[in-house]
């Protein structure tokens, strides 16, 4: 483009849409987006020359082909430009469909069903309904036409329409077409709420004038007046069931469009206000009193905002798609020019600002609804209307329409602890704040000052908000999204609506950590009883409450920063604690718990918690029960608050088992935790199981295996080996599978005789049936046979059914007696999906030679794909090494394969020389499998 085009492209131009008297601004000059002088005069040269109605159609299209992907293209090209300019934007594509449906109709009417003396009934009017009638489209937004005749529609009119449409859909456009007369509209608009919001905003965009004009007038004294209650009910019951759909305001792939706090709850707004209020534009609501003028900026730039990133979606998609996956993140996040920080990816800080402007629609919701139920317009809440009594409030407060509000607005700011003091009466009497209230509070933000934040009262009104009341969660949550929890703790500001680019967090930094405080107040209500058996009789006995609530709400807060944010939090904790009133000791505990926060779940998920010497340095570290009990349930809210389904009974064994160890350890000694012990426990177990075994059976079966063997596995592997074991053939292959509903996993056993890669070879057998191993156990007899134990889980993180497990057993069958060639036969399976593959995850390979007494420890922590086990096992065994167990943990698209291994010769690797040999195998056969993976 001329330098001269450019120019002209960043000025802000005005185009008239075709007959239609609005002056909108567009991106760029409106011939560039379609020349219609220029379409008149091609057109005029070409029918010249078509000898038939299909020749002249043809050649219309072509040139409107033609002049669509122009305008299109310098469309796209101002807005890369000025990526931000979403109105702009939406406006100009509206005004190039306008010209090519009024192209559409004059080829239609004048060329192909010329009509010089039309009868009364021979009238069409073409009228654009819904986002197309409003004016807003994006790039692949639907067109949404209605044909409007005054009476019965005419075998004329019917050949226009179908000439157009044949147009339109040649030109690839997506058209929902009606066609109906006046009374028909009016007919069904009263029986359906959906066509009545259409034609809500329906625009004129050519034909007969005249008889649009009647339209309009005829919809506003027959349709919309008088119905407005059971519309806005409509409308609203829309909403919940979108809401339902497509999920809650901090979903981590949410839907721009449909989703809460996006486009369409705006737009529902609208919808309502032009129904009951007459009103043309949103501004005119200010003058209504239904928004203040900041209330309504904020409405500006929320729909801006949204209407940019929905345009900018369907452009990097190159079609329509409304959903903010992660791979369209990462794009949307470019073409709109945000970059990466310290500490932060771009499109981490893109949609933060996503979350936020959600937010503040979520805000203008509830002000414009509780508009409605002032001027009675709106029904109340069911459950308001069923429970009429209402609790008494303290003085100063007064309930307006079932909600909270202040009596006095100056007595009410007199006392700055009012603004916190309003959050414990909402939570005291169970009540909703009135939005007028929630106004008030956010608009004196700044009087929660440093004075105001040191006061014993605050302190006392902030930890009863925590402590008393029941439902902190409803407390924090409301005061979050007001600003208020940013203001009394400062340092919580920066991870307010913060986004974590990865796919094991569901939700933004802040709303994982009121859903953390949530799990710990039901724990404490007696509500996760059996499911968190352990959390719940912590709890029981009694634990320091305050701070494990301040150490919940802070354990997070150092996110979002170059530095590990555990130990980032930690100090932020030191700072915080004492403000909020905690003496010496108690903010030391909160500082540790912070500091530590990931010290459980880490052990219990990447370490073998079967042997002592985890145990023992985890108890090391802990030090004390006390500690141990706060760390314990501190540590299954933080699991269970990442996502509705991290938390499985898979994790809550481990967490169990690794609570239970160490609190004896504690209780008992450290010197307890020894192998000998175990391994003396576990024969004496099996000896127990298999009483009807002959003695001298067992005496070899408990003399054919090693010490780790004893430790490693419990009495229900055992026995199981056991059987599999007696009297097993040369050659014989036996298998064991076997749902452990326990952990959410199926327990597959494996016997046959040992030789080197037999892991890897398993690895890729359970790779091939699309198998996720969580945990991995290999034991070698002392008669030379392997005894490996994986537990694995299907593609939903859970057990096999029952019904597929012969299905498993062949496919594994094949593939050990060589019938099937592994590394060739994974490669079509170890594919990464197209939406996840934005995700970076730099692979970190670390020994550790002091975490167990007999093996070498190689985590190795990268980016999950289906075939990484197997290949590391593979590399592994080509190198000699010998494979122990290995701990699988996954948090979404990242996983920690943890191996436990010696070399040939039965001895760890000290040798730095070793490590970085074997290393650089690792990460070669990583780059490989993830080359192949993507191709």
């Amino acid at each position: 483009m001329a330098a001269q085009d450019s120019e002209a492209i960043k000025m802000t131009v005005t185009a008239v849409s075709a007959d239609h008297p609005e002056v909108w601004q567009l991106i760029c000059p409106p011939e560039y987006i379609f020349d219609r002088p220029a379409f008149d005069e091609a057109l005029s040269d070409v029918i010249k020359n078509a000898a038939t109605p299909t020749d002249i159609r043809k050649a219309a299209v072509s040139l409107l082909r033609e002049a669509q992907a122009s305008g299109r293209a310098r469309i796209a090209e101002g807005f890369a430009s000025e990526p931000f300019e979403a109105h702009r934007l939406t406006r100009s594509y509206t005004y190039l469909t306008d010209q090519l449906v009024n192209a559409a109709l004059v080829v239609a009417t004048d060329i192909l069903h010329p009509k010089p003396n039309p009868t009364a009934s021979e009238h069409l009017a073409v009228i654009a309904v819904g986002g197309y009638g409003r004016g807003e489209m994006a790039p692949f937004s639907d067109v949404d036409l209605l044909f409007l005749t005054p009476y019965k529609i005419t075998a004329w009119a019917e050949s226009v329409i179908e000439s157009m449409l044949y147009i339109l859909w040649d030109l690839k456009l997506k058209v929902g077409h009606s066609s109906r007369t006046i009374k028909d509209c009016i007919r069904l608009g009263a029986q359906d709420f959906t066509i009545q919001t259409a034609m809500l905003e329906h625009r004129f965009l050519a034909g007969d004038m005249a008889l649009a004009q009647t339209f309009a007038a005829r919809l506003r004294t027959e349709l919309f007046a008088g119905s407005g209650k059971e519309f806005i009910e409509a409308k609203l019951a829309e909403r919940e069931a979108r809401h339902i759909k497509y999920g809650q305001r901090y979903v981590v792939e949410p839907n721009v469009k449909e989703g809460k706090g996006g486009l369409r709850d705006l737009q529902s707004l609208f919808w309502i206000a032009k129904h009951i209020h007459g009103v043309n534009d949103a501004a005119d609501l200010v003058g209504l009193g239904v928004f203040s003028a900041e209330e309504f900026e904020q409405f500006k730039q929320a729909e801006n905002f949204l209407w940019a990133v929905r345009s900018h979606l369907h452009l990097q998609a190159g079609r329509a798609t409304e959903q903010l996956t992660f791979d369209m993140q990462v794009q949307v996040a470019k073409a709109m020019g945000y970059q990466d920080t310290k500490g932060r990816r771009e499109v981490e800080i893109f949609m933060q600002e996503f979350f936020l402007h959600a937010t503040e629609v979520g805000d203008l919701t509830r002000i414009f609804l509780t508009k409605l139920e002032a001027d009675h317009v709106k029904a109340e809440p069911l459950l308001e209307r069923i429970f009429r009594r209402r609790p008494k409030v303290k003085r100063g407060y007064v309930v307006v329409n079932n909600r909270i509000a202040v009596e006095n607005e100056a007595a009410f700011l007199s006392d700055k602890l009012n603004l916190l003091r309003l959050f414990e009466e909402a939570l005291r009497t169970g009540m909703l704040i009135h939005p007028d209230a929630m106004r008030l509070v956010k608009a004196n933000l700044d009087m929660i000052d440093e004075d105001m934040r040191t006061t014993p009262e605050a302190r006392r009104i902030f930890f009863d908000l925590l402590l008393k009341h029941g439902n902190p969660e409803r407390a924090l949550r409301r005061m979050n999204e007001l600003g208020v929890l940013s203001a009394f703790i400062p340092e919580f500001e920066p991870i307010v609506a913060m986004m974590q680019f990865n796919m094991y967090h569901s939700y933004t930094v802040d709303e994982h950590i009121i859903q953390c405080i949530k799990n710990l107040s039901q724990i404490e209500r007696g509500k996760l009883e059996e499911d968190l058996p352990v959390a719940s009789s912590i709890l029981k006995e009694g634990v320091d409450r305050k701070v494990l609530y301040t150490a919940l709400l802070l354990h997070d807060i150092g996110k979002g920063r170059p530095e590990d944010h555990s130990i980032l939090g930690a100090q932020m904790a030191r700072k915080i604690a004492p403000r909020l009133g905690l003496g010496k000791a108690d903010t030391d505990t909160v500082e540790w718990l912070v500091r530590y926060h990931l010290l459980m779940s880490d052990m219990a998920q990447k370490r073998d918690i079967a042997d002592p010497r985890t145990v023992r340095d985890f108890a090391k570290a802990v030090q004390t029960v006390k500690r141990l009990d706060l760390l314990c349930v501190l540590t299954v809210c933080d699991i269970r608050g990442v996502g509705p389904n991290t938390w499985n009974n898979w994790k809550a064994v481990l967490i169990r088992a690794l609570y239970r160890q160490t609190r004896r350890a504690l209780d008992t000694g450290l010197e307890e935790l020894n192998r000998e012990n175990r391994g003396a426990e576990a024969k004496r177990a099996l000896r127990d199981v298999l009483s009807d075994w002959p003695r001298k059976d067992l005496q070899v079966e408990t003399g054919r295996h090693y010490d780790p063997y004893w430790q490693g596995l419990h009495v229900t592997a055992h026995k199981v080996f056991a059987q599999m074991l007696r009297d097993i053939g040369d050659d014989e292959i036996r298998i064991d599978l076997h749902p452990d509903e326990d952990r959410d996993a199926t327990r597959a056993c494996f016997v046959m005789s040992d030789h080197p890669g037999i892991f890897a070879r398993l690895a890729g057998a359970l790779a091939l049936v699309g198998a996720n191993v969580v945990d991995a156990r290999s034991y070698t007899t002392k008669d030379g046979l392997v005894t490996d134990a994986f537990w694995i889980q299907d593609a939903d993180g859970n057990p096999y059914d029952a019904t597929r497990l012969p299905r498993l057993r062949k496919m594994i069958e094949r593939t050990l007696m060589g019938e099937v060639v592994t590394t060739e036969a994974i490669k079509s399976r170890d594919k990464v999906k197209k939406r996840e593959r934005a995700f970076k995850v730099p692979t970190h390979i670390t020994f550790d030679n002091e975490g167990s007494e007999i093996y070498t420890i190689i985590e190795v922590d990268t980016r999950d794909r289906p075939g990484l086990l197997h290949d590391l096992a593979r590399t592994l065994a080509e190198s000699n090494v010998y494979i122990a167990n290995a701990v699988i943990a996954t948090y979404g698209e990242q996983v920690v394969d943890t191996f436990y291994v010696k070399d040939m010769f039965g001895l760890k690797y000290y040798s730095a020389s070793k490590q970085r040999n074997l290393e650089r195998r690792l990460r070669a056969a990583i780059e490989q499998g993830v080359e192949r993976a993507e191709s």
